[in-house]
């Protein structure tokens, strides 16, 4: 087997497994536990770094404001994406925010035609399409736009547009989004912690074991996805990124018995379809068109 599948396939199972960590840190609210987990990431990612001697490239990356700018956007985009899943799993919403991650793919075609200026194929205007008549349908079901599954999908698209263009690789980025987060987790827990907000003193002892470990639980499946997508092509990748919201979708309603009737159904069946069109296309462009001979 290519390694490369392996860690691909480590990586999403672990981010599917999220609303089971995440529910198990319900006695910290999530916007500290958002802070707390800007803090163990950066730890953990410091000794990443110090054990491979891989502190170079910071030097040059203080330098270069425009970079510095770059990953400061980037770095609220990530901390709001988080932010919002870890309370949506927390109000019992993580159905909602599986939908957002099948999305994600959807979000990122759309960005690439109205940002970057991409040309669309048939298909994937089919699917973009598709995607936004199931959006239309649950919005009519319930009275209101899905906006949790929206933002985490538009958050996370914007993220990833950000660094796609990004000068540093996944373990620098992240190092260098999480350092400029530290600052403003540590004002926002010293804040918190003088009006008598003491979730993490007050929590049990497993609980802080477990926010300790969301330094290595942020950053581990990152850097096994980075490497994934060195040894993996781009279309196998496609098709493995759904097995995160697929098995979060399962821990919403077998789990947690978070409601999934007909009507909500018929507007997940349609991101369904528009996922299952742009895959088409994207195999389709990968191994189906024909070649030109030399």
């Amino acid at each position: 087997m290519n390694p490369g599948i392996l860690y691909a396939l480590c990586a999403y199972v672990i981010w599917g497994m999220f609303p089971i960590y995440f529910k198990s840190l319900q006695e910290i609210p999530p916007l500290e536990v958002l802070m707390y987990r800007m803090v163990w990431a950066l730890t953990f990612l410091a000794i990443v770094l110090s054990v491979r001697r891989q502190w170079a490239w910071l030097g040059p990356v203080l330098k270069r404001p425009k970079v510095l700018a770059g990953f400061t956007a980037s770095a609220l985009l990530l901390s709001s994406n988080w932010f919002l899943y870890i309370w949506a799993v927390n109000q019992d919403r993580v159905v909602d925010a599986s939908l957002g991650y099948f999305m994600t793919p959807l979000v990122n075609v759309l960005l690439g035609s109205v940002i970057l200026k991409e040309r669309l194929r048939s298909l994937q205007w089919m699917a973009v399409g598709m995607a936004a008549l199931g959006v239309l349908w649950l919005t009519w079901q319930s009275g209101h736009p899905p906006w949790v599954s929206l933002m985490l999908g538009i958050t996370f698209g914007m993220y990833g547009l950000l660094r796609k263009t990004a000068a540093l690789g996944t373990l620098e980025g992240l190092s260098l989004e999480t350092m400029l987060l530290f600052p403003l987790a540590v004002i926002s827990l010293l804040f918190m912690t003088s009006q008598g907000a003491h979730g993490f003193a007050d929590a049990s002892t497993t609980t802080k074991w477990l926010m300790i470990a969301s330094g290595p639980i942020t950053a581990i499946p990152l850097l096994m996805f980075a490497a994934a997508a060195r040894l993996v092509p781009l279309s196998t990748m496609g098709l493995m990124q759904y097995i995160t919201p697929s098995l979060q979708l399962m821990a919403g309603i077998w789990l947690y018995h978070e409601p999934f009737g007909g009507a909500r159904l018929i507007g997940f069946a349609a991101i369904w379809i528009a996922l299952t069109l742009y895959t088409i296309d994207g195999l389709w462009f990968s191994y189906g068109r024909p070649r030109k001979s030399l």
